[in-house]
C-alpha cells in the first residue's frame, strides 16, 4: 500500500493558460517527458495529446487512485503514448539513465522542498535526464492568498535558480501561465556536473 501524498487530488492545471505552457516548453522533435509527481494527470493527458506519435509521456505518482485515474482517462482517448506507474519519484524511478528529454515538476517542488525530499528527487531526476535534457517547472507566484499553498512555502524563480544551479542546470526561460502562476525552463549544462553539498 502507499502513502497518499500531502498534494492529491489537487492540480494547477486549470489555473495556467496551456498555450503559453506547451509553446514555451517546445515539444517539437520525438521526446520522452516525464512528468513527476502527476498526480490525475491532467499535464502527462494533454501534453501526451500534444504530442501523439511524435513522443511518449511517462507519469509517475505515489498516488495510486490518481495513477488509476490517468490510466482510465487515456485508455478512453485512445492515448497510447503515456505510460503510467505509482513511484515514489525522491526513490529510484523505473527509467534508465539519461533517458528523458524534458522533466516536468507541476507546482510539487515546493512540496517537496516542505517535505525535504527535493534533494533526493532532483538527483534522481538528474540521473534520468539526458546531458542537454530540459527541467520545466510550474510553480505558484509568490504572493499571498489562494489559489496554492501559503506564500511562506512558495518559489519564486529566483528561488528556483538558487535550489537548482548545484545540480547543474541553467535558467533560459520565466513566463507567467495566468496570474497565480509561471513556469520556468531549466537546461542541464552540457558536460557540467552537478555540485552537490555533502
Amino acid at each position: 500500500m502507499t502513502r497518499k501524498p500531502v498534494s492529491a487530488g489537487k492540480s494547477s492545471f486549470d489555473l495556467i493558460d496551456f498555450t503559453v505552457f506547451v509553446n514555451a516548453l517546445d515539444l517539437s522533435g520525438p521526446i520522452v517527458l516525464l512528468d513527476m509527481a502527476c498526480g490525475a494527470g491532467s499535464y502527462a493527458i494533454e501534453i501526451a495529446r500534444q504530442l501523439r506519435e511524435s513522443g511518449r509521456v511517462v507519469a509517475l505518482d505515489l498516488w495510486e487512485a490518481g495513477i488509476d485515474k490517468l490510466r482510465l482517462r487515456a485508455g478512453s482517448l485512445g492515448l497510447d503514448n503515456i505510460e503510467a506507474a505509482v513511484c515514489d519519484v525522491s526513490r529510484k524511478m523505473p527509467l534508465d539513465d539519461g533517458s528523458v528529454d524534458i522533466c516536468l515538476m507541476a507546482t510539487v517542488l515546493h512540496d517537496l522542498v516542505e517535505d525535504g525530499t527535493d534533494r533526493e528527487t532532483l538527483e534522481e531526476m538528474v540521473r534520468v535526464l539526458k546531458p542537454a535534457g530540459r527541467l520545466a517547472v510550474v510553480e505558484f507566484k509568490k504572493m499571498p492568498g489562494p489559489p496554492g499553498p501559503p506564500e511562506k512555502v512558495r518559489l519564486s524563480a529566483e528561488e528556483l535558480n538558487g535550489l537548482l544551479e548545484p545540480f547543474g542546470f541553467v535558467s533560459r526561460n520565466t513566463v507567467a501561465l495566468g496570474t497565480a502562476t509561471y513556469l520556468s525552463i531549466f537546461q542541464r549544462g552540457q558536460g557540467q556536473q552537478p555540485h552537490l553539498r555533502p
